[in-house]
């Protein structure tokens, strides 16, 4: 973890991409933040969802991170977050990539991560730059569910048909998750080396690995966003931007939105 990374913690906020947004917008950001709520009351999904969280059986936290590239150069970016959180989650709990992929561990594109399907965790990022000569700061938050799937589903009832995954799942059942703040620092430091190479080398760089993890590759698909027609095609990886590449008959169309959902056709 780099020295000039400032780690916050605080009981309740409403939410941690939020404060550190008003925070970008008023100027006051330097240094990378890094900031974790035991509980947020109004935690954000993308396109507007509410991110549920329990206290006690959910990770919530936000990093500010500069880059010194406009952001349209940042594409891929949260793709590459998914890379780091899988990274962060194997040096948590001391298992093999590899050991996570054999259990199901994967990534849904753009933002969510995945344990059989199921929903283990989700990736919200925003921010931008204020004028052509600053930075461009980026807020990464990302929303993890530790245990209690069981619960943490039953308590989304009625909001979403989505099954629900948490770390433990990942463990054998006599051991028990390491505290929030240890995974929580496991996963900055892995943020940190990742956003590093990507500020240096682009998504290309990654490309490769998440194709690897890629929960859908090869699976007819339906592409849903705000106020356009669903898109039906087959999951076809993703170019040197992290765009999906969606098979049509004989033609690849590139799909860049990032309000996309994606789910498998039955």
């Amino acid at each position: 973890m780099s020295p000039n990374c400032i780690l916050e913690r605080v009981a309740s906020t409403k939410s941690t991409n939020d404060d550190l947004l008003a925070r970008w917008r008023a100027g006051e950001l330097i240094d990378p933040v890094a900031r974790i709520a035991h509980e947020q009351t109004s935690g954000k999904g993308r396109a507007g969802r509410a991110w549920l969280s329990n206290p006690e059986d959910t990770l919530c936290f936000s990093l500010a991170y500069p880059f010194h590239k406009r952001p349209n150069e940042l594409s891929g970016l949260s793709l590459v977050i998914g890379l780091a959180a899988i990274s962060g989650i194997a040096a948590t709990l001391g298992l093999s990539e590899d050991a996570l992929h054999q259990q199901g561990l994967r990534l849904k594109w753009p933002n969510d991560l995945l344990l059989n399907n199921a929903k283990l965790g989700g990736i919200l990022i925003e921010g931008g730059q204020s004028n052509p000569n600053s930075p461009t700061w980026m807020v990464i938050g990302l929303g993890l569910n530790l245990r209690n799937p069981a619960l943490i589903e039953k308590d989304l009832e009625g909001q979403s048909s989505l099954k629900v995954a948490a770390l433990d799942q990942l463990i054998p059942h006599q051991s028990t998750i390491p505290d929030a703040e240890f995974v929580w620092l496991k996963l900055i430091e892995s943020f940190e080396k990742h956003l590093a190479q990507f500020e240096q080398h682009g998504f290309s760089y990654f490309k490769n690995s998440w194709e690897r993890w890629d929960a859908f590759n090869g699976q007819s698909v339906c592409i849903s966003g705000a106020g356009k027609d669903p898109i039906v095609g087959i999951s076809s990886g993703v170019d040197d931007t992290g765009a999906l590449l969606l098979k049509q008959h004989d033609k690849l169309i590139a799909i860049h939105a990032g309000d996309v959902s994606l789910r498998v056709q039955s």
